[in-house]
């Protein structure tokens, strides 16, 4: 069974190493156009099942010689390609697995239902971490009930060695947390879809001993898929990102100077404030550092067996650190292996049936977990009495 991996950059790089250790998958192949990437991706994996290829996701001809006869890809490239290989997947018989992106690239993907059905293959969207392993986690604690009321989330990923002023790094691309930063956000009250801005609904969070007190608020790399599919289920689901304490306030002060702007800086430069921005971020902040992913997902309502009109709290927590092993952080560790697991589901035909859908319309829940917890990415599971879930 060969499954193929497209780009080799941090998390496709996972991706891959992951599904190098599951014994299922007979060959692992991994296509990457640039030169460097592909170089350091050699240099830090090897394994007698995995093959490189050298080529351009863009260059459609060649990269159909390279993937056919593959069970699955799985894209770890930019969003924006994954309508036509998710399109040249189908065109292969194979499945389709992707990281996430932008809801107008999801409807792209969704156009594909009517072949995926007919010729029984999957198109599977967003199987990170969140949207992905979050949106699994959240599904399945909302089916614990018969009558669920309310869903909070909270999800980030944090240094373990906290530098001032900014006790931040950078998990993904300084252009993303921007997006993040400046986009509206989707958030479920009172049984209707509403609209906030991000980096409000700031709120403190106790996550441990370890990581004290965080905060919490809303940013726009939420979950707006999931919310308007429980929007008929829930009264009330909101998501928010978790970080050390100030760092709402930092980002607001750079956002309020219209330092994220996208207006030419001056007639005698292409280079926008955003594009300094971007840049600054990158060199202050990006790098490799040591890391934990916390999640947290609590869901309120009743039981079935319980006193009537009682409600209890369901909560389930993750924490996840670098990997001083292997060297991957907890956020590629987070982000890949459940897109690894989704694949190798699809690829092993454990999930029947054909068509478009996110991982918690489809995964069965407790192969995917196990799965991860195989990893060490386990979640602790806890039931109390109702406590206000704020939104």
């Amino acid at each position: 069974m060969k499954i193929t991996v497209l780009g080799a950059g941090a998390m496709g790089s996972a991706v891959a190493y992951d599904l190098c250790q599951r014994p299922e998958v007979t060959r692992v192949q991994v296509v990457e156009a640039r030169p460097a990437v592909l170089r350091a991706f050699r240099a830090e994996f090897d394994h007698p099942r995995l093959r490189t290829h050298a080529a351009d996701v863009r260059d459609v001809p060649a990269l159909q010689t390279l993937v056919a006869g593959s069970a699955c890809l799985v894209s770890c490239v930019a969003p924006d390609h994954n309508p036509p290989l998710a399109d040249l997947a189908l065109r292969l018989g194979a499945h389709f697995v992707d990281l996430g992106g932008p809801e107008p690239l999801l409807a792209e993907l969704e156009a594909l239902a009517p072949r995926a059905e007919a010729q029984g293959r999957w198109v599977v969207p967003s199987c990170g971490l969140a949207p992905g392993l979050v949106n699994v986690l959240t599904l399945r604690a909302v089916d614990r009930f018969d009558r669920p009321r309310a869903a909070c989330i909270r999800v980030g990923d944090v240094p373990t060695e906290p530098k001032a002023p900014f006790n931040y790094r950078l998990a993904h691309s300084a252009e993303k947390l921007l997006d993040d930063y400046t986009e509206p956000v989707v958030v479920l009250r009172n049984g209707r879809i509403e609209v906030v801005e991000p980096l409000t609904g700031l709120e403190d969070v106790e996550v441990g001993d370890e990581f004290g007190t965080l905060e919490a608020f809303y940013a726009a790399g939420g979950l707006p898929a999931l919310t308007r599919a429980l929007a008929d289920r829930l009264d009330r689901l909101d998501v928010k990102t978790l970080r050390y304490p100030g760092h709402a306030s930092q980002m607001r002060f750079l956002l309020d100077l219209g330092l994220a702007a996208r207006e030419v800086l001056d007639v005698r430069t292409h280079l926008t404030y955003r594009d300094v921005l971007v840049r600054r971020l990158r060199q202050r902040l990006g790098g490799a550092y040591k890391d934990a992913v916390l999640v947290r997902v609590e869901v309120v309502g009743e039981v079935v067996g319980e006193v009537a009109g009682e409600e209890r709290t369901l909560t389930y927590q993750l924490v996840d650190r670098f990997d001083e092993a292997t060297g991957l952080s907890a956020m590629r560790r987070c982000t890949a292996f459940p897109a690894a697991a989704v694949a190798v589901l699809l690829a092993t035909g454990r999930i029947g049936g054909g068509g478009v859908a996110p991982p918690e319309q489809i995964v069965p829940p407790e192969p995917f977990f196990d799965a991860l917890a195989e990893r060490g990415i386990a979640v602790a599971e806890r039931w109390t009495e109702p406590e206000a879930v704020e939104a």
